[in-house]
């Protein structure tokens, strides 16, 4: 491997050679490996080809997912999220029981195992709150029964935050058309200092399109400052979790 010492410094291919720098400083090294044609076609590579298809599919699908919940991961602060929701829903695929390797989808797959997937993996929505869910699953809406409490007492409120909102979230997702519906329904921005009053947040399933759906409760936490909100510590102790994921019959 070439390292370079003058004081031209190369980023990008040239030829067969590819510059890039790293710690030690900027590197150049030959590209190599097996031709793409090779693999498209040899029979020896006929596995790396059926890998290549359940990846294609598996990251088309986790960005569908991905922007469908980015109301609420843009509130989170779990930089690996991405990483975790591909993970997961590559699980999906491998569950597929429909096609033969190298064609299964996440479509196909047990969806339902992405129910209780904790969107921020430093913050569960478990460790934040404190107090038992209770959620109705109908054929018109997805229901979040919230009870009475005090804040100080039952949730883990962290430094800063003088407020904080609750949400139920419903995704709907269309695979085939690679289409997405979003649906949100939030409580009142609460003050940390006041008791809570019994609310109930509604998702309504009319409003979702697709074939694959997935309902969430999360916990914001704000800094109010004469009528504008604030983040606090980047959505660091925000947490979301996907309470139920279910498909269409």
């Amino acid at each position: 491997m070439a390292k370079q010492t003058g004081v031209i410094t190369l980023k990008g291919p040239v030829g067969r050679l590819s510059f890039y720098k790293t710690r030690n400083g900027y590197l150049a090294r030959e590209k190599g490996g097996v031709e793409k044609s090779r693999i498209m076609n040899d029979p020896r590579y006929a596995r790396t080809r059926e890998n290549i298809r359940e990846f294609t599919d598996n990251a088309t699908s986790s960005k569908l997912l991905r922007d469908a919940l980015r109301p609420v991961i843009s509130q989170i602060g779990d930089k690996r999220f991405n990483l975790r929701i591909t993970q997961m829903l590559m699980q999906v695929l491998k569950s597929d029981e429909v096609n033969v390797r190298g064609d299964r989808r996440v479509k196909e797959g047990n969806w339902e195992l992405l129910r209780d997937l904790e969107l921020n993996a430093g913050s569960s929505l478990g460790s934040t709150l404190y107090f038992e869910l209770q959620t109705s699953n109908g054929a018109a809406s997805f229901d979040v029964q919230l009870p009475a409490f005090v804040p100080r007492d039952m949730i883990a409120i962290p430094g800063g935050a003088t407020h904080f909102r609750l949400s139920a979230t419903g995704v709907g997702l269309d695979f085939d058309q690679s289409t997405r519906t979003v649906v949100q329904a939030s409580a009142p921005v609460h003050s940390v200092l006041d008791a809570f009053t019994v609310q109930t947040l509604s998702v309504a399933k009319s409003q979702l399109a697709g074939s694959h759906f997935a309902f969430l409760l999360s916990v914001e936490f704000i800094q109010l400052v004469n009528g504008v909100e604030y983040a606090i510590n980047n959505g660091a102790h925000n947490a979301a979790r996907i309470i139920l994921a279910e498909k269409a019959a």
